[in-house]
């Protein structure tokens, strides 16, 4: 399995695959922030979207990939103000259904940690669905739970849901970015 970080270009060129990647994830239950069925054209506009921000260096995208297709996906998001620099958001860590169950989103998780520890991040922050499979990938790789927000976002199906805040303090120096 080939994990790459995508340039602007890149993501372009795999907007396709990286497409199919969220309409298999959101319609397999997982709950990355749109409703079931997802609709084809619109995952490859919110890919095609995400560019732009790759390219500003605001985004910072992996993509696993099987040698035929994406099968996986991670990405961290850095802000723009000046006190959050030493902190990200890592956000749309998927795994193809077809790929679930042989640690590649474990990998995905500590590529992204480790690119952002080489960044000079200190501090990374994400939130996920209560009780989702996921939970139990963060709590495993170290990861902090914060709290829980009530009714914070509608699943796939389109049932409000809990989701569960977690951070990660990383050993880093000063951002570099």
């Amino acid at each position: 399995m080939n994990v790459t970080r995508l340039d602007e270009v890149q993501l372009l060129d795999r907007v396709d695959e990286l497409a199919d990647l969220l309409v298999d994830t959101v319609d397999g239950g997982a709950s990355v922030g749109f409703l079931a069925p997802m609709d084809r054209a619109a995952a490859v506009g919110w890919w095609k979207e995400r560019a732009d921000a790759v390219a500003a260096g605001c985004l910072a995208v992996w993509a696993a990939d099987n040698g035929h297709r994406a099968v996986g996906t991670v990405s961290l998001a850095f802000p723009d103000k000046p006190n959050s620099r030493h902190r990200a958001e890592l956000v749309k860590l998927m795994v193809h259904r077809d790929a679930r169950g042989h640690g590649l989103g474990r990998r995905l998780l500590g590529i992204a940690e480790e690119a952002a520890r080489t960044a000079g991040i200190t501090l990374l922050h994400l939130d996920t669905e209560t009780d989702s499979p996921a939970e139990r990938l963060y709590g495993g790789a170290g990861w902090t739970r914060a709290g829980v927000i009530p009714d914070y976002a509608a699943d796939p199906a389109g049932e409000l849901r809990p989701t569960t805040l977690y951070y990660k303090r990383l050993g880093a120096t000063a951002p570099t970015r």
